[in-house]
C-alpha cells in the first residue's frame, strides 16, 4: 500500500501558484487601467485618416521625351599643311573664334616661288617656239599651194605644230601646279568655328603627311546634339516629326536643373541599332552663348505631342490587378476608389482619358489608410508617418 501525501504537503506547493495567479491577474487589470481609449471621432466612429489632396484639372499636356544626349559640332576640321616647309607664322591664338576663310598659318614661300617662275620661263620658251613653227606652217602652206615644197614637208610641220599645241597644254598645267602649291603655303580656315590648341610651334618643318595637324577648328555656332530613343517610342516621334518639321528639343545639363539651349529635331537616322534597340536622332542648337559644348553630356526633352486632357499628379496614380486606379475624395470627405485609363505622362504629371473629371479631388498622401467609403481629413501638410 503507498503512501499518500500528507496534507500539510500540499497546502505548501497550493501556496506559490495561487500567489503567481493574482501577481499575474492584478499586471492585466493595472495594464487595462493604464492603456488610454481607443481615439473616436466626433460622432464615436473611427477617426478620420489625415490625406493631402489634388484636384484634378482642364489643361494642355505637352509631352516629352527624355533621352542623353551628347553635344556634337556640325563640323570639325583638322588643320593640316598641304605642302612640305617651313612654318613661318602662326596668324590665330588658341581659343580665337576664326572665320572661314581666314588666314591661320603660312608656310615658307620661296621655294614655290621659285618653281612658279621656272614653270613660267619653260611656258614661255615654248610659246615662242611654237608661235615659230604655226608661222612656218602658214609659209609652207603657201608654198605647197605652188609646188615649191613637198606635201611631206607640209605634213611633217603640221605634226610639229600639233606637237608644240600639246606641250603648251603641258606647261600650262605645269604652271597651275606651281601656282597651286604657292597658294598651299598660306592656310585658311576653310569653316567658322572656334580654334584648339595648336600642336605645332613655329619654325618646325611641317609636312602634307603628318599624322598630327597643326591644329582643329570646331563649329560651335549652330551646333547639334545626338540622342537616342527607345524603339517603343518611334511611332510617336516619327508622326510628332511628319505634323510638326521643327519639333521642339531641350537641352539641360545633368542634374537636369538648367536648361541650356532650345533647338529643333533636324535628323532622324534611317534604321535602328539592333543591339540597343534604338533610333539616333539629331537636334539643332543656335547656341549663340555656347553654353553647349563639343562632347558635353546633355539631358534632352523632345515634345512630342501637346493635347488638352484631364491632368493628375503621378502620386495620385496607384496600381493594381485590375489596373490603375485613384481615390477620389466626395464632398462629404468619403473616399472612393475610381479605376481609371492614364493617357500621355509629362514629368511629375499625367492625363487620364477616362474614369475623372476635371475638378474631382484625388488623394497624393496617406493613400495606405484609406478603404472605400472611409472618412478623411483634408490637410495642408504632410501626413504624420506611421511605424517606427
Amino acid at each position: 500500500m503507498s503512501a499518500s501525501t500528507p496534507p500539510s504537503s500540499r497546502r505548501r506547493f497550493a501556496t506559490p501558484l495561487l500567489i503567481a495567479a493574482g501577481v499575474g491577474l492584478a499586471a492585466i487589470a493595472a495594464w487595462k487601467l493604464l492603456s488610454p481609449a481607443p481615439a473616436a471621432g466626433p460622432s464615436g466612429g473611427p477617426q478620420p485618416t489625415p490625406v493631402r489632396v489634388a484636384t484634378a484639372t482642364q489643361e494642355d499636356l505637352v509631352v516629352r521625351l527624355k533621352a542623353l544626349g551628347t553635344v556634337t559640332p556640325l563640323h570639325t576640321v583638322s588643320i593640316r599643311s598641304r605642302v612640305d616647309g617651313e612654318l613661318l607664322r602662326l596668324a590665330f591664338s588658341e581659343g580665337q573664334h576664326v572665320t572661314a576663310g581666314e588666314l591661320l598659318a603660312e608656310i615658307d614661300p620661296r621655294p614655290f616661288q621659285v618653281q612658279l617662275s621656272r614653270a613660267l620661263g619653260t611656258q614661255q620658251q615654248n610659246l615662242a617656239e611654237l608661235d615659230n613653227a604655226e608661222s612656218q606652217l602658214k609659209r609652207f602652206a603657201e608654198l605647197q599651194s605652188k609646188h615649191f615644197v613637198s606635201a611631206q614637208d607640209l605634213s611633217d610641220q603640221q605634226s610639229k605644230v600639233r606637237q608644240l599645241q600639246g606641250r603648251r597644254q603641258t606647261d600650262q598645267a605645269a604652271v597651275d601646279e606651281a601656282r597651286l602649291q604657292l597658294q598651299y603655303t598660306r592656310i585658311t580656315a576653310p569653316v567658322a568655328g572656334r580654334m584648339g590648341l595648336r600642336n605645332v610651334d613655329v619654325g618646325n618643318l611641317v609636312r602634307s603627311g603628318d599624322t598630327e595637324p597643326l591644329a582643329t577648328i570646331t563649329q560651335t555656332t549652330p551646333i547639334s546634339v545626338l540622342f537616342t530613343v527607345p524603339e517603343p517610342d518611334l511611332p510617336a516621334v516619327v508622326a510628332a516629326a511628319r505634323a510638326n518639321p521643327q519639333l521642339t528639343v531641350e537641352a539641360w545639363d545633368r542634374e537636369e536643373r538648367t536648361a541650356l539651349g532650345d533647338g529643333v529635331l533636324s535628323s532622324l537616322d534611317n534604321r535602328i541599332d539592333t543591339a540597343t534597340g534604338t533610333l539616333k536622332l539629331r537636334a539643332q542648337f543656335a547656341n549663340a552663348d555656347e553654353s553647349l559644348f563639343p562632347n558635353q553630356f546633355v539631358n534632352v526633352r523632345l515634345q512630342v505631342s501637346s493635347s488638352d486632357a484631364v491632368v493628375i499628379p503621378n502620386a495620385a496614380v496607384q496600381f493594381g490587378s485590375k489596373g490603375s486606379y485613384v481615390y477620389v475624395i466626395a464632398a462629404d470627405d468619403t473616399s472612393s476608389l475610381r479605376t481609371v485609363v492614364l493617357g500621355p505622362a509629362d514629368g511629375e504629371r499625367v492625363s487620364v482619358r477616362e474614369g475623372l473629371k476635371a475638378g474631382e479631388r484625388v488623394v497624393v498622401e496617406g493613400i495606405d489608410g484609406l478603404r472605400e467609403g472611409a472618412k478623411v481629413e483634408v490637410v495642408e501638410q504632410d501626413p504624420p508617418r506611421t511605424g517606427a
